[in-house]
Parts: structure tokens; C-alpha cells; sequence
């Protein structure tokens, strides 16, 4: 893409019952509900995930979120599924411009709806959507090496794991851990969609 033409992000993705779309003003109560009640699930990967986490600064959350989506320096979206707010997921820039083609997937999943094959499903439909609307040439996923689910998903979806980072971060205790470093690259998803289908229907 043109480094100089405004990027105009894609505004949703919708597949078999799963919606992904920025977040907007009136999610903020959703939101909240949704990470406080999940604290126990999220809080030893994601420092954020609070155990009082309002109403009202969930949506403070859903309206930076989403401005930062329209801006284009961030693209966080919610995961809708069935129309309840199933977690949140998104392509992030990490500092670096559009033009350079490259973004990371995070992702978290409410605790009343992991470990039903919901992380693998929204990490497919990213991919699929990542390197057809998007201008992705690269897109990684990166976990806590203890953080067996989160690599298992990665390793699901086809995304190779590339390396580990030693001590490059602290957790959520303040220690020092390292990092798995999974990727897919544009020609590594187009060969693998014409030999692997999507798993959803």
C-alpha cells in the first residue's frame, strides 16, 4: 500500500453467529460486566483485567478504543458472538506504521465461554479476515510460555512458532518471564486455505 493514502479500516467481520466489530459508545457496561467477571480467568496474563471494572470505565475503555480504531494507531475490536460480547481481540500496530504490514493479534475470551474452541475460531476468522481486507503481509500472536492454551490455539490455526524472547517482560507479579513469538506470513495462509478449509461452517 501507498504509505502516503490514508488507511481506511475495515469495519467489521461477521461469520456463522461471530461478529467482530471496534467498539463503540454504549459497550461500556458490557464491557465491564464481561472483564469483572472474568477477573479470576484473566488477571495472571492481563494485568487490566480488574475485578472492579465499572460500567462507567468500561465505557471509557469502549470510546478510546474505538476512537483509536478511527484514527487508525490501534485496531481493537469485541467479539460478538450471538450477540453477547464473548472478549475482545485485535490487530495491534505496536508503534509501527500501517504501511509496514505487519500486526500482532491479542486476544482474551469471557471465562464462561473458554475452553470451547471459541479462541481457535475468532484466530482463524482474524487470519482470514487479516490477509483479505487488511493490508497484513505478516501477523504474529505472542503468550506467555505457561500460557499452554493461548500457544495451543496458535499452533491450531497453522501460525509457526518462530522463537522465544527470554526474559523480555515482566508479568503480572512484577517477575521476569519470557515470550512465545508465533507468525503467518500472506503466502503461508493462502497455501494453507487451499488445503485446509475453515473449520466453521
Amino acid at each position: 500500500m501507498n504509505p502516503h493514502t490514508p488507511f481506511l479500516a475495515p469495519m467489521s467481520f461477521e461469520r456463522s453467529g461471530l461478529l467482530l466489530r471496534p467498539y463503540r459508545p454504549g459497550d461500556g457496561p458490557e464491557l465491564g460486566q464481561a472483564i469483572s467477571g472474568s477477573h479470576h480467568h484473566l488477571r495472571p496474563w492481563l494485568p487490566w483485567a480488574d475485578e472492579q471494572y465499572s460500567a462507567e470505565r468500561g465505557e471509557e475503555t469502549a470510546r478510546r478504543l474505538g476512537a483509536a480504531y478511527l484514527a487508525g494507531t490501534d485496531f481493537t475490536v469485541g467479539i460478538w458472538l450471538d450477540g453477547k460480547l464473548a472478549g475482545g481481540t485485535g490487530f495491534h500496530l505496536r508503534g509501527a506504521p500501517v504501511s509496514n504490514g505487519i500486526a500482532e493479534i491479542g486476544m482474551w475470551i469471557r471465562e464462561d465461554l473458554s475452553g470451547k474452541g471459541l479462541g481457535t475460531r475468532v484466530l482463524e476468522s482474524m487470519l482470514d479476515w487479516g490477509f483479505s481486507e487488511w493490508p497484513w503481509e505478516r501477523i504474529e500472536w505472542r503468550c506467555d510460555p505457561r500460557n499452554g492454551a493461548s500457544a495451543r490455539v496458535a499452533e491450531k490455526c497453522g501460525m509457526k512458532l518462530e522463537g522465544t524472547l527470554r526474559s523480555n517482560m515482566k508479568d503480572v507479579d512484577g517477575e521476569r518471564r519470557d515470550t512465545l513469538v508465533y507468525a503467518m506470513l500472506r503466502s503461508e495462509h493462502t497455501e494453507l486455505r487451499e488445503h485446509q478449509p475453515p473449520s466453521g461452517p
